[in-house]
């Protein structure tokens, strides 16, 4: 790869940080879902709250809670210490982690480091290693998915759906043909669970099938209502080249909101479960735009086996309150559980949500 290539992935990578932290990048038409639910309050819990346990099962594995941190970044210099301090974190709370994007580490050498830290600093935590799917429809070597799995190694592979954020992305690949059959190859054959995961605009119960069909194990919603990233490379577009002229204005403001809520996508690909009793060990992450516990325990009595956050975790990460945050969401979740008499995490799952008036 050029150096000049490698420098565009690199400046990407740092402004995406960037942008996420300071700029607008929420859904302005559109919100996550959450909001059109609420737990049926239990007058006689009969638990003891300090007894409540949070503790449950991710792909066969024991974690400490239902709550993953999710895909963020990689493949620069300052990544590197962003990834040890959420690696140290989620090794702290026994919870899953993704990494970022990790098309760098295949490009370049040099930024191996940033991604191989993680399990340095988090030995006994289920890691993910992370590729985009143009990257799969074009054809993963074996030696490159090797490098993907070892250099972190890795639990499972991430394989992100980004079709919206590449349309946006001055330098984006909009070429997806093929991505099923090269995705069908790589299930076949690698020794981990390959997660879906969308990065903002949601899975449909109709996509959701084909993933698992072309042998997926784990769905990752990361529905609308979170992070648009179409917003993210807008923002870059129009810094380097001006008033964007690609879209015409009333398109523009549609396709920057473009998604399926998360709370919706939950919903359908539940039913899709129930639907077909084949798939009912597939598993499902709800992400996009959960910003407390009581949307982790929402998720949950959707029918997700854990739910996920990037943008509140990095936001967290930079102001020094990481640790603080994820705490307190987890005591938010033990709140929710305590008034719905749900002494443990299945117990939660099989509460009924009410639609609110």
């Amino acid at each position: 790869m050029s150096d000049s290539t490698s420098n565009i992935t690199i400046e990407r990578k740092h402004s995406h940080v960037e942008i996420c932290l300071h700029d607008d990048i929420a859904f302005n038409s559109k919100n996550t879902g959450f909001e059109k639910f609420e737990f049926e309050h239990n007058a006689l819990p009969e638990i003891c709250f300090s007894n409540i346990d949070l503790s449950t099962t991710f792909l066969d594995k024991r974690i400490g809670a239902p709550f993953m941190i999710s895909s963020m970044t990689g493949g620069y210099s300052e990544a590197a210490t962003l990834n040890r301090h959420l690696a140290e974190t989620a090794e702290h709370f026994s919870i899953p982690l993704g990494v970022g994007s990790m098309r760098q580490a295949l490009e370049n050498s040099s930024y191996r480091d940033s991604f191989a830290i993680v399990r340095k600093y988090a030995p006994s935590v289920q890691i993910f290693a992370n590729i985009g799917a143009p990257e799969i429809a074009k054809g993963l070597t074996d030696l490159e998915i090797n490098i993907l799995l070892e250099l972190l190694e890795a639990d499972g592979l991430i394989v992100h759906l980004n079709a919206a954020q590449e349309l946006f992305q001055p330098e984006g690949n909009t070429d997806f043909k093929h991505f099923l059959q090269q995705l069908s190859i790589i299930t076949a054959k690698i020794p981990v669970p390959v997660i879906a995961k969308e990065v903002g605009c949601g899975i449909s119960a109709s996509a959701a099938l084909k993933l698992i069909e072309a042998g997926v194990k784990v769905i990752d919603v990361a529905g609308a209502g979170g992070i648009s990233w179409q917003k993210v490379e807008e923002i870059r577009y129009t810094r380097q080249f001006g008033h964007d002229t690609r879209f015409s204005t009333p398109a523009l403001e549609e396709l920057l909101n473009w998604g399926i809520p998360t709370a919706q996508c939950l919903l359908d690909i539940n039913t899709l479960k129930k639907e077909h009793p084949e798939f009912r060990n597939t598993e499902i992450i709800a992400s996009g735009g959960i910003q407390s516990g009581i949307d982790i325990a929402k998720s949950l009595a959707l029918g997700a086996q854990l739910a996920a956050s990037a943008k509140y975790v990095l936001k967290a990460l930079h102001q020094g309150t990481l640790e603080e945050t994820i705490k307190t969401w987890l005591n938010d979740l033990r709140a929710v559980m305590f008034l719905t008499g749900s002494a443990s995490i299945e117990q939660l799952r099989n509460k009924s949500l009410i639609i609110k008036q």
